[in-house]
């Protein structure tokens, strides 16, 4: 068994498993991620709730990517201890959209679906397709695509696997902000309607209030702040409430305000 710095492990821990009923959807104990001397994720703890949405905050460097490709099982080779549970179907949106330019916009979303026929992988496509809107864009090409409709599609690969968790790493990050706006509401209600666990790793406090039901900031590698977001209906941002757990988050993130008078 390879080690590393401290001792840890290389060992990916890992773990596909089903989700039982009233068990958690993730269940992370202990989890240690290190580079070099450097812990990235410090003796972490952290479940998420089958159908839970939990967006993570945090400054450079605190961990939250490091998370995300621990729970996808991407940190092969990474200094590291701790359990990590997670489903087995587990899905995953990047900030890019990471589309095969020299495959049509369908042959993208059921690349690599396994377990289904080439007529049903395609017809199921092509339904997740229409979910994010996309209906008749099939035999487009992703140059041909603006970066929100690639993101779109980047959703319907994730969608028609069916995840049980979906993780998605600041998968608005790179788009303006009108059309962020619009895939807020639209991950919203592909969330409301299909119920995944979903783990956001953001840097943008009002996108994890405005999405998550819960947001959790890191802070070198540990959770230094969980808050529910308790808002009922549509969240505004000129709400008073919105903008006291705004306050909070940013206090915690260690984000400086100047007051502003008249």
């Amino acid at each position: 068994m390879a080690t590393h710095a401290g001792g840890l492990s290389a060992t990916p821990v890992a773990t596909g498993t089903d989700v039982v009923a009233g068990a958690p959807a993730v269940a992370v104990r202990g989890l240690v991620r290190a580079y070099g001397e450097e812990r990235v994720l410090d003796d972490l703890d952290l479940e998420l709730a089958l159908g839970e949405f939990v967006a993570i905050l945090g400054r450079s460097g605190s961990g939250k990517s490091t998370l995300l490709r621990a729970l996808a099982g991407l940190d092969h080779g990474v200094a590291g201890v701790g359990e990590v549970r997670v489903p087995d179907q587990v899905s995953v949106v990047f900030q890019d959209s990471r589309l095969l330019p020299w495959a049509r916009v369908l042959d993208n979303v059921v690349l690599g679906l396994d377990g289904v026929g080439r007529r049903d992988a395609r017809d199921a496509g092509r339904a997740a397709l229409a979910e994010v809107g996309l209906a008749g864009r099939e035999r487009a090409w992703p140059n041909e695509l603006s970066g929100g409709e690639q993101q779109r599609v980047s959703l319907a690969r994730s969608l028609v696997r069916s995840p049980q968790l979906l993780l998605a790493d600041e998968p608005f990050g790179a788009l303006d902000a009108l059309t962020r706006i619009r895939m807020h509401e639209l991950l919203r209600d592909l969330y409301d309607r299909h119920r995944p666990a979903v783990l956001l790793v953001t840097h943008d406090v009002d996108e994890a209030i405005v999405l998550a039901d819960r947001v959790v900031v890191l802070d070198r590698g540990r959770i230094a702040v969980e808050r529910r977001i308790d808002l009922d209906g549509a969240r505004d941002a000129a709400d008073p409430r919105f903008a006291a757990i705004r306050t909070e988050l940013l206090d915690a993130l260690g984000v400086e305000r100047k007051d502003v008078t008249a």
